[in-house]
Parts: structure tokens; C-alpha cells; sequence
């Protein structure tokens, strides 16, 4: 530690820091543009100039590391006069539209220039202009006003993974811009909008709609992915107008995606379900709450007694609270019924029961920057979840390997020491290599099952395979470490996998033995909630997939659009198309819910209370933020009431607060969750390394990130960014030459009953043997599950009829 002395105030510091995190430390103002706690020092701005004695001119408080003894001062007449000296620099060129800049009332530069800066200009020529660039729909360029402090540069090279913007030019015609023809495409673009400390880079939604002063803000939890990311929801006549980061070191650091951060705009779609609706005679009649419960309570009822409690399914949506998947899972037991889950997406159940308890990431989310070695299986971690990819992108920064299993060689914007691409069903061999090449490295064989060990003597171990069981063991090129620290983690691709289960099984394997963390990285704002609520089927339920193939008479759904949420968007739709009611709680009225026969309005997560649990853990409850839309009703309420209704015990609730405390027991929430948080398996699940498949072709059907969930699918500018693409059939280019095909061709993809027309694109990130096509898009809707046999075919276009000619 060193002790240093700032405007007459002692602190004691690390070896290493700097001026500005020492007067940060004691809680002395600096100024400063281009400095960043989170990236690393440019000291192009130079506004942090101090006073240090025994130097004969300032020096810049970001870029000056300290001395045992020094003495700093940051209020004395030089330092004062470099200060004042940098800012009549900067305003030279800036603009002076302070009126009409959108960054008014919450710019740096305005602050610091009342501090700092001279009551007149004494520059008369002419100020220079930049033009304005386009880089996408998300942030908006006003370029005169930039100060060229290449936040927004470093920001994208290190967090974001890649250099998107930089500078160019010199002295005053120095600017930022992108490259030739591009946009910035980073799914966590949005944070250079906070970075930018004037008005150069703005909100595009957001632009011009409020000033800052007349925003109420109130503390939330962003609600699409398991990271359970804190965020500030900005609100202005009871509708929310901008969400930003709450600085959370632990979970979110002080970043947010541009999914969770641009994804209020849905809040406001024209499909927000405003009234209750009932449909009659095939088309839909607005109604009142008494009606629709009563008409929903009076069906559910009649066919739960006529036809046994077995004919009533419950989907809810992982991205419910807490409190509303609590409530459906109790209605649906209720009602005699055992057929619940959250699983929407899944295929592969062979596992459930044979868990020690509820599936978590295996550890913090901070942990992970300190891992040595890290194996991702079945994950394109940049399109599910972005901020964990930074976490990771550090990681392999410090000197950490990372290994990747999977059917997509999408860019992680990171190292990758080794990585397999495989077709969709060679996966579970790849894993199985790995995990002989590791039980003889650690000649820990003798620790597996027998039924495993035989299994693993008739599998042929490829050198990739026995590279990455090294690196998972801490066996590297150069040097071997004791104990290396590693993590296995599980992604939503192999969740989504048809043999989940077999996955799962050796991955766990796999990470016992090398002695690493072993997760599965959540999809849901609240998948590991829903697990710990108990929203699954029991002994004799039904689990989402069985629901759907075998179609229940009656169903409840909850925030799900059945075609565009579950595994295969053709049987949810045949299912729901069969069913003789549909009650479907929900927040917006589209096509997806057209075979429903009621619509009850609920408000969504910035209109209602409850608790998210986010997937290492954490429980977080949030209040809402503005009242409901219309007639909308909170979900917890509107499951209460129709309990109520149906004559349920146990639904007497008058806060969220105490639906909660059922929940817990009464109990503290991290202890209930630590105490039932296990991925570890009771028994070893049949394997079967090798599957012959009928057809050449495998589909690899994805989430695209802007998809994966009703509240995203409708955010006009997230739907306007280049993730937002028409589904294509991308195949690599020897498989479209294989198949006699060109990159542009229409083709007919066929997929069990379903097919689709799309067009073939030449993607060189697919294996040999697979089709690329996207799920959760109305284009997609006729084709099967995620990932199965699929079959191309180019469409033959019809020349018309020549005319006879004279």
C-alpha cells in the first residue's frame, strides 16, 4: 500500500493506481472526458490535469501512477488554470446548441464547462463541421459536438470485442467514424451512448422525445436473459421512455445489452392488449373482467369435470416471476392437474427426477473472469447472452483457454483455443472423446460407472478431442498448472438439443473429473426460479413437450405465444388449434394466440411486481415502475382471482409480497435457493454415442437474440438491426455445391409435416451436413423441432408462356 497526500488529505492506496483513483478513493472531483474506470487510459483529453509537487507542470491524474508520499493538488492555481486552459480548447470547435442537444441536462460537458470554462469565447474564426454518420438504427451521430475522447472507440475494441469505430485524421480535423459502409453491429452498442460524455452519440429511439429533467426514475430488473442484469427505467407521463444500467459491479458491471436496453419500445406496440377479449363465433368481442373470468372459470371447470384433470395443460413463460409461475403451477394442482412446465423450448426430458436439485450456472457470475480454462458446449454466447461473453472475453484476456462444442462457428470476438464444429447429433460423440481423453489423462477411469466405462472403449479419441481434455486438465503448451481453475458450461443450443439428456450426463462427467465448476447458462429472465418453484411435472405429469404432441383439451398459458415459444412452432399451433379452450394470460393480442378463446390483459414486467432468480442465483424482487396499461391486471392477480373462482384453497393473496413468502416459507430467499442449487445427477442416464441418421441433413435452428421473447419480437428498433434478418437456409458453400445449389436460390425446406420457402445463403460457420434455419419467426412456422432431419430442395421457377407471334 502507498500513502499519498491529495489537497491535504491523506489516503492509503494500492501499488499501481493512479492519481484519479486515489482522489476517486478519498472522494476529490477530478474532471475528466476520456477517462473510464472500465477501459483502459487514453489521457487524450488531458481536462484531469493536477498540480504534483515537485514537478515543474501538470500532469494528467488518469495517466500518473503514484509514489509513496506524493502530494497531489487538484484545486491550486496551476492546476485550476490547465484545467480552464483544456476546456477553452475543447469548446473552440464544439457547437454551441445546448437548446436543442439531446444530452442536455445530463452532459459532462455542460457541468464542467460552469466549473471550468470562461464567461466568452475569444475564438472568432470559423468553427469546423462534421457530418453526421449512420451507424445503425440504435444510436444517433450528432459528430460536430465529439470531443474526440475515444470512449466509444476503446469501449467497442474492449468490451464489445471489436473495433467498429476509430479515429481518424489530425489535430482539429481529427474524427470518429466507422468503417466504409458500416454500421456498428455490437449487441452491446447501446453502452457508448451512456459513455459519450456530450451529445455526439444519442438514443435514435429515444431522440427528441423527453428532456432528462422531466424523467422519473425508478430501479427495475431487465426481464429477457438469465443474467438478472439492474436496470433504471425512465418514465414520463406513465409511459417508459428509456431504460439505462444501474451499476452493479457483481451481476451487470455498469453495461447493459442492447436487448435489455432497447427493448421498452415493445412496451408501447399497437398489439398491447388493452381489454379483456372473448371470442365468439370466430372472431373476437371486447369485453369486461367479470365476463372473462367467469367465461374462464366456467370452461376450465366443465372440462376438467367431464373429461378428468388430465386433459388441462399449463405452459407458462421462463420469463414470468416468480410470484405468476408460483400462482399457475398452484391452479393447475388446483385443478387436479400435474401437466406444468416452463420448458418451452426443450425436447429432451429423460433427465427430470434424476437431478439433485435445481439446475444453476455453478457459480457466480464475477467467478468466471478468473477462470483458467473454460469449455462451452452448445452456446453462440454473444447472440444469448452478450454481457456473459464479456465476463468470458476477460477471462481469456488474463491468459485463460477456451473450448468450444458446438454447431455453429459463429465468432465469439474472443481467442478460442480449440473448438469442434459438429453436426447437431456428433456433439454427444465429441463430448464423449473428451471425457475418455480426461479419464486417462487423470487415470481417474476407475471413478466412472462401468455401464460409461464400457461405453467409452469402443469410442476412437481425436486428437482436437485429447487437445481440449488437456486444456480442461491445465496441461498447456508451455506450462502445466497445478489446479487450474475450470468451468463447463452448457448453452441454450444444447438445451434445445433432442439428447439434452446424454449431453448433460457427460458434461457433468466431464467437469468431476478435471475437478471444474460445472452450469447450464439459463436462457429465461427466470428459468431457474420456475425450476426452484417447482413448475414441472411430477410422477405422472405431462411435461411441454408431451402436452403439445399429445393435445390437451383445455390450456392455460402464460406470456406465451405458443408458435413462436415452443420447440416445434407447427404441432403448438396444430395443439392449441385442437383444443376446445384456451385461456391465455398475456400482454399482447397477435396471430400467434388466435386459436385462444379468451385474452386476459396482463402487465408486463415494468407494469407489475414481483421476483426474478437469475441463473447464478440471485433473487430479485422489483416493483413496478408505472401502472398498467388500460385494464390491464398484474398476472399474479388475475391467476388469484380466477382461484378464487374455481373455488381453489390457498389463494387469498393481497401483495405479490406474500405470494413470495409461500414461496419461501417465510424464509430468508438465498438461503432456500443455496440450500436446493445442484446440477449434480442421482444416476448416469443411458448413452449412445453413435446414431445413424435416415437423412444427410440436420437443421441447426437458433433464438436469434431479438426473438426470444413477445416483448423484444415488437421493439421496432431492435427489429430494424442487422440480427433482424429474413430466415434463410444457410448451408456451407461445398454443401450448396453438393446439393446443386447457389447462394440466392429459393428452396423449399421441409422439416417432418411442415415446410418452408426460403432462400439458400452460403454460411461458412455451418457444418457439412447441416441447415441453418432460424426459429421463433413466423417465415419458420410449418417446420419442426429446433434441431432434426431436414431436407432442401430449390425451387423450380416457372417460365411464363410465350406469346404466339404473327
Amino acid at each position: 500500500m502507498l500513502n499519498v497526500e491529495i489537497d491535504g488529505k491523506e489516503v492509503e492506496v494500492d501499488h499501481g493506481s493512479t492519481i484519479i483513483d486515489a482522489a476517486d478513493k478519498l472522494g476529490v472531483a477530478i474532471p475528466r472526458f476520456c477517462y473510464h474506470k472500465k477501459l483502459s487510459v487514453a489521457a487524450n483529453c488531458r481536462m484531469c490535469l493536477v498540480q504534483v509537487e515537485k514537478f515543474n507542470k501538470p500532469l494528467p491524474a488518469c495517466a500518473t501512477p503514484v509514489a509513496d508520499g506524493m502530494k497531489i493538488f487538484t484545486r491550486s492555481k496551476a492546476a485550476v488554470e490547465a484545467q480552464k486552459s483544456v476546456m477553452e480548447f475543447l469548446l473552440i470547435n464544439h457547437p454551441l446548441d445546448c437548446p436543442i442537444c439531446d444530452q442536455g441536462g445530463e452532459c459532462d460537458l455542460q457541468d464542467i464547462a460552469v466549473a471550468y470554462g470562461a464567461p466568452a469565447s475569444r475564438y472568432t474564426e470559423e468553427k469546423r463541421v462534421v457530418l453526421n454518420k449512420n451507424i445503425g438504427p440504435l444510436v444517433s451521430t450528432d459528430m460536430t459536438r465529439c470531443i474526440q475522447c475515444t470512449r466509444c472507440v476503446r469501449f467497442l475494441k474492449e468490451v464489445g470485442g471489436m473495433m467498429e469505430l476509430g479515429l481518424i485524421n489530425r489535430g482539429e480535423h481529427a474524427e470518429i467514424t466507422a468503417y466504409v459502409d458500416k454500421s456498428v453491429d455490437s449487441e452491446l452498442s447501446g453502452n457508448i451512448i451512456d459513455l459519450c460524455p456530450v451529445g455526439a452519440l444519442t438514443s435514435k429511439p429515444f431522440r427528441y422525445s423527453a428532456r432528462s429533467w422531466e424523467l422519473i426514475r425508478r430501479p427495475s430488473i431487465a426481464a429477457h436473459d438469465g443474467l438478472g442484469s439492474q436496470i433504471e427505467v425512465h418514465i414520463k407521463d406513465s409511459k417508459v421512455m428509456r431504460v439505462l444500467p444501474r451499476e452493479k459491479e457483481s451481476i451487470n458491471e455498469c453495461w447493459l445489452s442492447d436487448r435489455d436496453r432497447f427493448s421498452y419500445e415493445g412496451l408501447n406496440s399497437s398489439d398491447r392488449l388493452t381489454v379483456p377479449m372473448i371470442k365468439h363465433h370466430g372472431e373476437w368481442h371486447e369485453t369486461d373482467w367479470k365476463t372473462a373470468l367467469e367465461f374462464a372459470a366456467s370452461h376450465l371447470k366443465e372440462i376438467v369435470d367431464t373429461s378428468g384433470s388430465d386433459e388441462l395443460g399449463v405452459l407458462v413463460s421462463p420469463n414470468s416471476t416468480m410470484e405468476e409461475v408460483h400462482l399457475a403451477k398452484k391452479l393447475a394442482h388446483g385443478l387436479g392437474s400435474d401437466n406444468v412446465d416452463y420448458r418451452l423450448r426443450h425436447t429432451d426430458f429423460r433427465h427430470d427426477g434424476k437431478r439433485l436439485g435445481v439446475v444453476w450456472m455453478g457459480c457466480n457470475i464475477p467467478d468466471i473472469e478468473d477462470m483458467d480454462r473454460i469449455l462451452v458446449i452448445g452456446s453462440n454466447l454473444r447472440n444469448e447472452h452478450p454481457l456473459l461473453a464479456n465476463r468470458i472475453r476477460k477471462a481469456v484476456a488474463k491468459g485463460g483457454e477456451l473450448s468450444l462444442v458446438n454447431p455453429l462457428d459463429d465468432d465469439p470476438l474472443m481467442a478460442v483455443k480449440h473448438k469442434a464444429i459438429c453436426s447437431p447429433n456428433d456433439m454427444v460423440n465429441v463430448l464423449a472423446q473428451i471425457l475418455k481423453a480426461v479419464s486417462g489423462l487423470e487415470r481417474l477411469s476407475l471413478c466412472l460407472p462401468k455401464s460409461l466405462n464400457e461405453l467409452l472403449e469402443g469410442v476412437k479419441v481425436w486428437d482436437n478431442s485429447k487437445a481440449m481434455a488437456n486444456s480442461l486438465a491445465g496441461h498447456g503448451e508451455l506450462v502445466d498448472l497445478v489446479s487450474p481453475r475450470s468451468a463447463v458450461f452448457l448453452g441454450n443450443i444444447s438445451q434445445h438439443h433432442p439428447r439434452y439428456t446424454e449431453i448433460y450426463s457427460l458434461a457433468e462427467a466431464i467437469a468431476s473429473l478435471c475437478g471444474a465448476t460445472f452450469g447450464v447458462l439459463s436462457a429465461g429472465a427466470n428459468s431457474v426460479g420456475a425450476n426452484l418453484v417447482g413448475a414441472t411435472p411430477q410422477v405422472e405429469g405431462l411435461n411441454a413437450k408431451t402436452m403439445l404432441e399429445n393435445p390437451r383439451k383445455a390450456y392455460v398459458l402464460v406470456n406465451v405465444e405458443p408458435a413462436l415459444d415452443c420447440h416445434n412452432a407447427a404441432i403448438a399451433k396444430q395443439a392449441m388449434d385442437s383444443a376446445e379452450c384456451v385461456v391465455a394470460l398475456t400482454s399482447f393480442k397477435s396471430t400467434a394466440l388466435d386459436s385462444a378463446s379468451v385474452l386476459l390483459p396482463i402487465a408486463p414486467f415494468t407494469e407489475t411486481s414481483g421476483t426474478f432468480m437469475s441463473m447464478e442465483g440471485r433473487v430479485q424482487s422489483f416493483a413496478a415502475v408505472t401502472k398498467p396499461l388500460g385494464e390491464a391486471r398484474p398476472a399474479w392477480k388475475v391467476l388469484r382471482v380466477l382461484g378464487n373462482m374455481l373455488d381453489l384453497k390457498g389463494f387469498d393473496f393481497d401483495s405479490s409480497e406474500q405470494v413470495k413468502s409461500e414461496i419461501f416459507g417465510g424464509e430468508k430467499p438465498s438461503t432456500v435457493a443455496w440450500r436446493n442449487l445442484n446440477n449434480n445427477l442421482r444416476e448416469l442416464i443411458d448413452i449412445v454415442v453413435k446414431v445413424k441418421l435416415d437423412s444427410d441433413l440436420q437443421r441447426v435452428g437458433e433464438i436469434p437474440q431479438f426473438q426470444s421473447d413477445a416483448i423484444v419480437r415488437r421493439s421496432p428498433p431492435l427489429q430494424k438491426t442487422k440480427y433482424k434478418i429474413k430466415p434463410s437456409a444457410g448451408m456451407h458453400p461445398e454443401q450448396l455445391e453438393k446439393l446443386k445449389l447457389q447462394d440466392g436460390d429459393v428452396v423449399t425446406v421441409r422439416q417432418g409435416n411442415g415446410s418452408a420457402e426460403l432462400i439458400a445463403k452460403a454460411d461458412i460457420h455451418v457444418p457439412h451436413g447441416c441447415v441453418r434455419v432460424a426459429g421463433a419467426n413466423s417465415a419458420t412456422l410449418g417446420l419442426g423441432d429446433l434441431m432434426g432431419e431436414i431436407t432442401v430442395e430449390k425451387v423450380i421457377a416457372t417460365e411464363p408462356a410465350m406469346e404466339a407471334t404473327t
